[in-house]
Protein backbone atom coordinates (compact mmCIF):
# COMPACT_ATOMS: atom_id res chain seq x y z
CA UNK A 1 0.00 0.00 0.00
CA UNK A 2 2.61 2.18 0.64
CA UNK A 3 4.49 2.58 -2.66
CA UNK A 4 0.79 4.30 -3.92
CA UNK A 5 0.83 6.79 -1.10
CA UNK A 6 1.59 10.21 -1.78
CA UNK A 7 1.77 12.97 0.57
CA UNK A 8 0.89 16.50 -1.06
CA UNK A 9 3.55 19.39 -0.39
CA UNK A 10 2.39 22.95 -1.19
CA UNK A 11 4.26 22.72 -4.57
CA UNK A 12 1.92 19.63 -5.52
CA UNK A 13 -1.06 21.66 -5.19
CA UNK A 14 -0.06 24.91 -6.68
CA UNK A 15 2.16 24.25 -9.46
CA UNK A 16 2.21 23.29 -12.99
CA UNK A 17 -1.64 23.54 -12.91
CA UNK A 18 -2.97 25.35 -16.57
CA UNK A 19 -5.39 28.09 -16.62
CA UNK A 20 -5.76 32.17 -16.37
CA UNK A 21 -3.66 34.22 -14.36
CA UNK A 22 -6.08 34.36 -11.77
CA UNK A 23 -7.26 31.00 -11.85
CA UNK A 24 -3.52 30.25 -10.61
CA UNK A 25 -3.76 32.70 -8.24
CA UNK A 26 -6.99 31.11 -7.03
CA UNK A 27 -5.05 27.86 -6.77
CA UNK A 28 -2.23 29.11 -4.92
CA UNK A 29 -4.96 31.14 -2.39
CA UNK A 30 -6.66 28.00 -1.37
CA UNK A 31 -3.55 25.50 -1.45
CA UNK A 32 -1.63 27.57 0.74
CA UNK A 33 -5.15 27.85 3.65
CA UNK A 34 -5.86 24.02 2.87
CA UNK A 35 -2.04 23.36 4.03
CA UNK A 36 -2.26 25.19 6.64
CA UNK A 37 -5.56 23.75 7.69
CA UNK A 38 -4.72 20.33 7.41
CA UNK A 39 -1.50 19.21 9.01
CA UNK A 40 -1.85 16.87 6.49
CA UNK A 41 -3.25 15.72 2.68
CA UNK A 42 -2.43 12.35 0.74
CA UNK A 43 -3.88 10.46 -1.88
CA UNK A 44 -3.75 6.85 -2.29
CA UNK A 45 -3.89 5.16 -5.94
CA UNK A 46 -3.47 8.42 -7.74
CA UNK A 47 -2.18 6.55 -10.46
CA UNK A 48 -4.74 4.89 -11.97
CA UNK A 49 -6.63 8.22 -12.95
CA UNK A 50 -6.28 8.37 -16.62
CA UNK A 51 -4.38 11.40 -18.06
CA UNK A 52 -5.59 11.41 -21.63
CA UNK A 53 -9.34 10.66 -21.63
CA UNK A 54 -12.05 11.96 -20.68
CA UNK A 55 -13.00 11.59 -17.41
CA UNK A 56 -16.17 12.12 -14.80
CA UNK A 57 -14.46 11.75 -10.60
CA UNK A 58 -17.49 11.29 -8.43
CA UNK A 59 -16.94 12.12 -4.68
CA UNK A 60 -18.86 11.52 -1.05
CA UNK A 61 -19.59 14.71 0.01
CA UNK A 62 -18.74 15.19 4.17
CA UNK A 63 -17.34 18.47 4.20
CA UNK A 64 -18.83 20.98 2.24
CA UNK A 65 -16.65 23.58 -0.13
CA UNK A 66 -13.87 21.99 1.63
CA UNK A 67 -14.21 19.07 -0.41
CA UNK A 68 -14.21 20.49 -3.44
CA UNK A 69 -11.70 22.83 -2.90
CA UNK A 70 -9.74 19.92 -2.20
CA UNK A 71 -10.74 18.16 -5.40
CA UNK A 72 -9.88 21.32 -6.90
CA UNK A 73 -6.48 21.39 -5.85
CA UNK A 74 -5.67 18.21 -5.50
CA UNK A 75 -6.84 16.08 -8.61
CA UNK A 76 -3.88 15.19 -11.17
CA UNK A 77 -5.64 16.87 -14.11
CA UNK A 78 -7.79 19.77 -14.76
CA UNK A 79 -11.42 19.62 -13.92
CA UNK A 80 -14.76 21.59 -14.15
CA UNK A 81 -17.34 20.62 -11.21
CA UNK A 82 -20.90 20.78 -10.51
CA UNK A 83 -21.68 23.29 -7.40
CA UNK A 84 -25.40 23.30 -6.46
CA UNK A 85 -27.17 26.80 -7.82
CA UNK A 86 -27.70 28.72 -4.62
CA UNK A 87 -24.24 29.25 -3.94
CA UNK A 88 -23.97 31.24 -7.55
CA UNK A 89 -26.34 33.97 -5.94
CA UNK A 90 -23.77 33.98 -3.13
CA UNK A 91 -21.07 37.42 -4.19
CA UNK A 92 -17.77 36.20 -3.05
CA UNK A 93 -18.47 32.24 -3.52
CA UNK A 94 -19.82 33.07 -7.10
CA UNK A 95 -16.99 34.79 -8.46
CA UNK A 96 -14.85 32.09 -7.50
CA UNK A 97 -17.08 29.46 -8.74
CA UNK A 98 -17.32 31.28 -12.25
CA UNK A 99 -13.40 31.74 -11.92
CA UNK A 100 -12.86 27.96 -11.37
CA UNK A 101 -15.39 26.81 -14.38
CA UNK A 102 -17.80 25.54 -11.78
CA UNK A 103 -21.36 24.33 -13.43
CA UNK A 104 -24.61 25.22 -11.37
CA UNK A 105 -26.68 22.43 -10.61
CA UNK A 106 -30.26 22.75 -9.40
CA UNK A 107 -30.99 20.62 -6.84
CA UNK A 108 -35.32 19.68 -6.15
CA UNK A 109 -34.65 20.33 -2.16
CA UNK A 110 -33.22 24.19 -2.94
CA UNK A 111 -36.05 26.54 -2.95
CA UNK A 112 -37.07 28.30 -6.17
CA UNK A 113 -34.43 25.95 -7.90
CA UNK A 114 -35.59 25.17 -11.62
CA UNK A 115 -34.71 21.72 -12.03
CA UNK A 116 -35.13 21.68 -15.53
CA UNK A 117 -31.93 23.95 -16.04
CA UNK A 118 -29.81 20.95 -15.71
CA UNK A 119 -30.27 19.96 -18.91
CA UNK A 120 -28.44 22.79 -20.55
CA UNK A 121 -25.46 22.05 -17.33
CA UNK A 122 -25.94 18.60 -18.48
CA UNK A 123 -25.33 19.59 -21.99
CA UNK A 124 -21.82 21.30 -21.12
CA UNK A 125 -20.71 18.86 -19.64
CA UNK A 126 -21.00 16.51 -22.13
CA UNK A 127 -19.41 19.23 -24.25
CA UNK A 128 -16.55 19.29 -22.51
CA UNK A 129 -16.05 15.21 -22.06
CA UNK A 130 -16.60 15.15 -25.40
CA UNK A 131 -13.34 17.16 -25.65
CA UNK A 132 -11.42 14.77 -23.65
CA UNK A 133 -12.04 16.91 -20.62
CA UNK A 134 -12.87 16.14 -17.04
CA UNK A 135 -15.91 16.83 -14.74
CA UNK A 136 -16.39 16.30 -10.55
CA UNK A 137 -19.55 16.15 -8.63
CA UNK A 138 -20.91 14.86 -5.76
CA UNK A 139 -23.61 11.76 -6.53
CA UNK A 140 -25.09 12.12 -2.95
CA UNK A 141 -26.39 15.66 -3.58
CA UNK A 142 -25.79 17.48 -0.40
CA UNK A 143 -22.69 17.77 2.28
CA UNK A 144 -23.44 15.88 5.47
CA UNK A 145 -21.96 14.22 8.74
CA UNK A 146 -23.66 11.13 8.32
CA UNK A 147 -21.23 8.06 9.04
CA UNK A 148 -21.96 6.35 5.64
CA UNK A 149 -22.69 7.49 2.25
CA UNK A 150 -25.74 8.16 1.26
CA UNK A 151 -28.01 7.03 -1.73
CA UNK A 152 -26.88 8.62 -4.97
CA UNK A 153 -28.55 11.02 -7.12
CA UNK A 154 -28.85 10.38 -11.18
CA UNK A 155 -27.32 13.45 -12.53
CA UNK A 156 -23.75 11.76 -12.43
CA UNK A 157 -25.48 8.53 -14.62
CA UNK A 158 -27.43 10.81 -17.01
CA UNK A 159 -24.89 12.47 -17.97
CA UNK A 160 -22.08 9.70 -18.58
CA UNK A 161 -24.45 7.58 -20.45
CA UNK A 162 -25.77 10.88 -22.29
CA UNK A 163 -22.35 11.60 -23.45
CA UNK A 164 -21.05 8.06 -24.48
CA UNK A 165 -24.74 7.36 -26.81
CA UNK A 166 -24.85 9.83 -29.21
CA UNK A 167 -22.22 10.94 -31.79
CA UNK A 168 -18.68 9.61 -32.01
CA UNK A 169 -18.42 6.95 -29.84
CA UNK A 170 -16.08 7.89 -26.64
CA UNK A 171 -13.92 6.25 -24.01
CA UNK A 172 -15.26 7.88 -21.16
CA UNK A 173 -14.27 6.39 -17.54
CA UNK A 174 -15.68 6.78 -14.34
CA UNK A 175 -13.38 7.26 -11.44
CA UNK A 176 -14.49 7.19 -7.89
CA UNK A 177 -12.71 8.74 -5.28
CA UNK A 178 -13.58 8.65 -1.57
CA UNK A 179 -12.70 11.37 0.62
CA UNK A 180 -11.80 10.98 4.29
CA UNK A 181 -10.90 13.11 7.36
CA UNK A 182 -9.55 12.24 10.82
CA UNK A 183 -11.70 14.87 12.10
CA UNK A 184 -13.33 17.38 9.01
CA UNK A 185 -14.27 19.87 11.53
CA UNK A 186 -10.93 20.19 13.64
CA UNK A 187 -8.20 22.98 12.56
CA UNK A 188 -4.69 20.85 11.90
CA UNK A 189 -6.73 17.56 11.21
CA UNK A 190 -5.34 15.51 7.98
CA UNK A 191 -7.37 14.68 4.68
CA UNK A 192 -7.05 11.88 2.51
CA UNK A 193 -8.39 11.51 -1.77
CA UNK A 194 -8.66 7.68 -2.03
CA UNK A 195 -8.88 6.71 -5.45
CA UNK A 196 -11.01 3.69 -7.16
CA UNK A 197 -10.51 1.69 -10.01
CA UNK A 198 -11.58 3.51 -13.47
CA UNK A 199 -14.63 1.84 -15.11
CA UNK A 200 -15.86 2.70 -18.76
CA UNK A 201 -19.31 3.39 -19.80
CA UNK A 202 -20.78 1.54 -22.51
CA UNK A 203 -23.16 3.53 -24.77
CA UNK A 204 -27.03 2.86 -25.06
CA UNK A 205 -29.77 2.91 -26.84
CA UNK A 206 -31.39 6.51 -26.04
CA UNK A 207 -35.24 6.80 -25.49
CA UNK A 208 -37.40 9.20 -28.44
CA UNK A 209 -36.66 12.01 -26.20
CA UNK A 210 -32.86 11.57 -26.75
CA UNK A 211 -32.50 10.85 -23.01
CA UNK A 212 -30.97 7.98 -21.34
CA UNK A 213 -33.75 5.14 -20.59
CA UNK A 214 -34.68 4.66 -16.48
CA UNK A 215 -33.35 1.15 -16.01
CA UNK A 216 -30.04 2.09 -17.40
CA UNK A 217 -29.81 4.85 -15.11
CA UNK A 218 -30.54 3.33 -12.16
CA UNK A 219 -28.02 0.41 -13.10
CA UNK A 220 -25.26 3.00 -13.40
CA UNK A 221 -26.26 5.03 -10.85
CA UNK A 222 -26.34 1.93 -8.13
CA UNK A 223 -22.61 1.35 -9.68
CA UNK A 224 -21.53 4.54 -8.87
CA UNK A 225 -22.66 4.30 -5.59
CA UNK A 226 -21.23 1.05 -4.92
CA UNK A 227 -17.94 2.01 -6.54
CA UNK A 228 -18.02 5.21 -3.80
CA UNK A 229 -18.72 2.88 -1.14
CA UNK A 230 -15.45 1.17 -1.69
CA UNK A 231 -13.49 3.83 -1.30
CA UNK A 232 -15.19 5.41 1.88
CA UNK A 233 -16.06 4.41 5.39
CA UNK A 234 -19.67 3.54 6.10
CA UNK A 235 -20.69 3.12 9.65
CA UNK A 236 -24.43 2.08 10.46
CA UNK A 237 -24.65 4.69 13.17
CA UNK A 238 -22.04 7.39 14.58
CA UNK A 239 -21.32 5.43 17.78
CA UNK A 240 -20.00 2.31 15.43
CA UNK A 241 -17.71 4.55 13.44
CA UNK A 242 -16.96 6.02 16.68
CA UNK A 243 -15.98 2.70 18.43
CA UNK A 244 -14.07 2.12 15.50
CA UNK A 245 -11.78 4.98 15.41
CA UNK A 246 -10.97 3.82 19.03
CA UNK A 247 -9.67 0.44 17.56
CA UNK A 248 -8.04 2.49 14.83
CA UNK A 249 -6.05 4.47 17.46
CA UNK A 250 -4.86 1.48 19.76
CA UNK A 251 -4.31 -0.26 16.64
CA UNK A 252 -1.74 2.47 15.50
CA UNK A 253 -0.47 2.67 18.48
CA UNK A 254 1.57 -0.34 18.14
CA UNK A 255 2.05 -0.92 14.49
CA UNK A 256 2.35 2.73 13.22
CA UNK A 257 -0.57 3.19 10.92
CA UNK A 258 1.04 6.25 9.40
CA UNK A 259 -0.43 6.74 6.15
CA UNK A 260 -4.17 7.65 6.18
CA UNK A 261 -4.76 5.07 3.53
CA UNK A 262 -3.69 2.42 6.24
CA UNK A 263 -6.00 3.81 8.85
CA UNK A 264 -8.72 4.11 5.95
CA UNK A 265 -8.42 0.76 5.48
CA UNK A 266 -8.71 -0.73 9.03
CA UNK A 267 -11.31 1.20 9.75
CA UNK A 268 -13.14 -0.49 6.58
CA UNK A 269 -12.57 -3.55 7.52
CA UNK A 270 -13.14 -3.42 11.08
CA UNK A 271 -16.58 -1.95 10.09
CA UNK A 272 -17.47 -4.81 8.20
CA UNK A 273 -16.41 -7.52 10.24
CA UNK A 274 -18.75 -6.01 13.07
CA UNK A 275 -21.86 -5.93 10.76
CA UNK A 276 -21.34 -9.54 9.92
CA UNK A 277 -24.10 -12.05 10.87
CA UNK A 278 -22.73 -14.77 13.26
CA UNK A 279 -20.43 -12.77 15.42
CA UNK A 280 -23.18 -10.33 17.49
CA UNK A 281 -21.93 -11.27 20.69
CA UNK A 282 -17.87 -10.92 20.66
CA UNK A 283 -18.82 -8.18 18.49
CA UNK A 284 -20.56 -6.69 21.29
CA UNK A 285 -18.13 -7.45 24.36
CA UNK A 286 -14.89 -5.65 21.79
CA UNK A 287 -16.90 -2.84 22.07
CA UNK A 288 -17.52 -2.39 25.24
CA UNK A 289 -13.95 -3.18 25.84
CA UNK A 290 -12.93 -0.70 23.68
CA UNK A 291 -15.23 2.02 24.82
CA UNK A 292 -14.11 1.70 28.44
CA UNK A 293 -10.93 1.62 27.83
CA UNK A 294 -11.07 5.12 25.97
CA UNK A 295 -12.75 6.37 28.76
CA UNK A 296 -10.33 5.17 31.40
CA UNK A 297 -7.47 6.87 29.22
CA UNK A 298 -9.15 10.20 28.45
CA UNK A 299 -9.87 10.51 32.38
CA UNK A 300 -5.95 10.19 32.61
CA UNK A 301 -5.40 12.34 30.01
CA UNK A 302 -3.66 9.86 27.66
CA UNK A 303 -3.86 8.21 24.43
CA UNK A 304 -2.88 4.44 23.49
CA UNK A 305 0.23 5.69 21.70
CA UNK A 306 1.85 7.15 25.17
CA UNK A 307 1.77 3.48 26.61
CA UNK A 308 4.58 2.41 24.69
CA UNK A 309 6.75 4.96 27.33
CA UNK A 310 7.33 1.69 28.59
CA UNK A 311 9.11 0.15 26.04
CA UNK A 312 11.61 2.55 25.60
CA UNK A 313 14.77 3.53 27.66
CA UNK A 314 14.95 6.74 30.05
CA UNK A 315 17.70 7.98 28.42
CA UNK A 316 15.58 7.86 25.03
CA UNK A 317 12.63 10.03 26.72
CA UNK A 318 14.86 12.80 28.31
CA UNK A 319 16.88 13.17 25.16
CA UNK A 320 13.40 13.76 23.14
CA UNK A 321 12.14 15.76 25.30
CA UNK A 322 15.20 18.10 25.39
CA UNK A 323 15.01 18.09 21.81
CA UNK A 324 11.79 19.31 21.53
CA UNK A 325 11.57 21.70 24.86
CA UNK A 326 14.64 22.83 23.28
CA UNK A 327 13.50 23.82 19.77
CA UNK A 328 9.66 25.62 21.35
CA UNK A 329 12.28 27.72 23.34
CA UNK A 330 13.95 28.94 20.34
CA UNK A 331 10.99 29.21 18.59
CA UNK A 332 9.15 30.81 21.43
CA UNK A 333 9.71 34.95 20.55
CA UNK A 334 8.36 34.59 16.93
CA UNK A 335 5.31 31.88 18.38
CA UNK A 336 4.45 34.09 21.24
CA UNK A 337 3.94 37.02 18.55
CA UNK A 338 2.01 35.05 16.20
CA UNK A 339 -0.38 33.83 19.34
CA UNK A 340 -0.43 37.65 19.96
CA UNK A 341 -1.45 38.72 16.82
CA UNK A 342 -3.35 35.75 15.50
CA UNK A 343 -5.70 35.43 18.72
CA UNK A 344 -8.81 37.45 17.50
CA UNK A 345 -9.08 36.19 14.11
CA UNK A 346 -8.63 32.81 15.29
CA UNK A 347 -11.70 33.32 17.50
CA UNK A 348 -13.14 35.32 14.82
CA UNK A 349 -13.47 32.23 12.44
CA UNK A 350 -14.61 30.03 15.05
CA UNK A 351 -17.53 32.65 15.71
CA UNK A 352 -17.74 32.91 12.20
CA UNK A 353 -18.61 28.75 12.34
CA UNK A 354 -20.72 28.97 14.71
CA UNK A 355 -23.10 31.51 13.21
CA UNK A 356 -23.32 29.84 9.53
CA UNK A 357 -23.06 26.06 10.84
CA UNK A 358 -25.35 25.52 7.51
CA UNK A 359 -25.71 26.26 3.71
CA UNK A 360 -29.64 25.51 2.99
CA UNK A 361 -29.60 21.68 4.17
CA UNK A 362 -26.03 21.29 3.53
CA UNK A 363 -23.25 20.92 6.67
CA UNK A 364 -20.57 23.58 6.40
CA UNK A 365 -18.75 24.41 9.17
CA UNK A 366 -15.05 23.78 7.93
CA UNK A 367 -15.80 25.48 4.82
CA UNK A 368 -16.83 28.74 6.80
CA UNK A 369 -13.57 28.22 8.95
CA UNK A 370 -11.30 27.85 5.93
CA UNK A 371 -13.06 31.18 3.71
CA UNK A 372 -13.07 33.19 7.35
CA UNK A 373 -9.20 32.59 7.59
CA UNK A 374 -8.42 33.69 3.97
CA UNK A 375 -10.08 36.34 4.65
CA UNK A 376 -9.43 37.36 8.68
CA UNK A 377 -5.88 36.85 8.22
CA UNK A 378 -4.75 38.74 5.43
CA UNK A 379 -6.92 41.59 6.54
CA UNK A 380 -4.65 41.27 10.15
CA UNK A 381 -1.68 41.34 8.13
CA UNK A 382 -2.53 44.18 6.50
CA UNK A 383 -3.63 46.15 9.47
CA UNK A 384 -0.24 45.06 10.92
CA UNK A 385 1.27 46.60 7.85
CA UNK A 386 -0.75 49.77 7.55
CA UNK A 387 -0.31 50.98 11.26
CA UNK A 388 3.25 49.89 11.45
CA UNK A 389 3.82 51.96 7.98
CA UNK A 390 2.42 54.56 9.43
CA UNK A 391 4.31 55.12 12.46
CA UNK A 392 7.75 53.92 10.97
CA UNK A 393 7.52 53.88 7.43
CA UNK A 394 6.34 51.78 4.17
CA UNK A 395 10.15 50.05 4.53
CA UNK A 396 9.17 48.89 8.60
CA UNK A 397 5.30 48.07 7.28
CA UNK A 398 6.30 45.89 4.49
CA UNK A 399 8.94 43.86 6.06
CA UNK A 400 6.34 43.36 9.51
CA UNK A 401 3.87 41.68 6.53
CA UNK A 402 6.08 38.12 6.20
CA UNK A 403 7.18 38.59 9.23
CA UNK A 404 3.42 38.25 10.78
CA UNK A 405 2.72 34.97 8.15
CA UNK A 406 6.39 33.24 9.06
CA UNK A 407 5.05 34.26 13.45
CA UNK A 408 1.34 32.72 12.12
CA UNK A 409 3.02 29.05 11.20
CA UNK A 410 6.04 29.11 13.74
CA UNK A 411 2.54 29.94 16.53
CA UNK A 412 0.84 26.76 15.23
CA UNK A 413 3.62 24.44 14.80
CA UNK A 414 4.79 25.78 18.50
CA UNK A 415 1.41 25.12 19.70
CA UNK A 416 0.99 21.24 18.46
CA UNK A 417 4.66 20.77 19.49
CA UNK A 418 3.51 21.98 23.01
CA UNK A 419 0.35 19.91 23.06
CA UNK A 420 2.15 16.51 22.38
CA UNK A 421 4.73 17.42 24.84
CA UNK A 422 1.87 17.85 27.47
CA UNK A 423 0.18 14.42 26.26
CA UNK A 424 3.84 12.74 26.66
CA UNK A 425 4.44 14.78 30.49
CA UNK A 426 1.40 13.08 31.89
CA UNK A 427 2.39 10.02 30.22
CA UNK A 428 5.90 10.69 32.40
CA UNK A 429 4.38 11.44 35.49
CA UNK A 430 1.38 8.54 35.61
CA UNK A 431 4.83 6.15 34.84
CA UNK A 432 6.73 7.37 37.55
CA UNK A 433 3.98 7.55 40.24
CA UNK A 434 1.27 5.36 39.57
CA UNK A 435 3.66 2.16 37.80
CA UNK A 436 1.05 -0.08 38.56
CA UNK A 437 -2.06 1.93 36.98
CA UNK A 438 0.30 2.38 33.86
CA UNK A 439 1.34 -1.18 33.05
CA UNK A 440 -2.09 -2.25 33.36
CA UNK A 441 -3.42 0.04 30.87
CA UNK A 442 -0.33 -1.32 28.39
CA UNK A 443 -1.32 -5.16 29.43
CA UNK A 444 -4.83 -4.10 28.75
CA UNK A 445 -3.70 -2.74 25.50
CA UNK A 446 -1.77 -5.44 24.42
CA UNK A 447 -4.83 -7.86 24.76
CA UNK A 448 -7.44 -5.97 22.88
CA UNK A 449 -4.28 -5.39 19.88
CA UNK A 450 -4.70 -9.59 19.66
CA UNK A 451 -8.45 -8.96 19.11
CA UNK A 452 -8.12 -6.10 16.41
CA UNK A 453 -5.05 -8.08 14.42
CA UNK A 454 -7.30 -9.40 12.22
CA UNK A 455 -8.26 -6.20 10.58
CA UNK A 456 -5.05 -4.77 9.84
Amino acid sequence: MKASVKKLGLGDLVLDRQGSFTLRILLFIFGVALKLFFRRIETFNAGVVPLDKPVIFVHNHPNGLIDPALVFVALPRKISFLAKSTLFKMPVISFLLRTVEALPLYRQIDAGADVSKNQKTFAVCRELLKKGGAIALFPEGVSHSSPKVLPAKTGAARIALGTVSVGEPIDLHIVPVGLFYTSKTTFRSEALLHFGEPFRVEAIELDEDGQPPKAPVKALTKRIEEAIRDVTVNAETDADLNTARIAERIFAATYQNEDLAEKLEFLKNYIADQEREGHLEENIELKEKLVAYEKRLDELGLDAEHLSLSQVSKGFVIKRALAQVWSLIVLSPLAILGTVLHYIPYRLCNVAARLFARHDVDDIVSTVKLLAGIVFLPLTWTLIGGVLGYFFGWQIGLASVPVAMLSAYVALYSIEEMEELRGWARAIWLFLRRRETFLRLFVERRELLEDLREFD
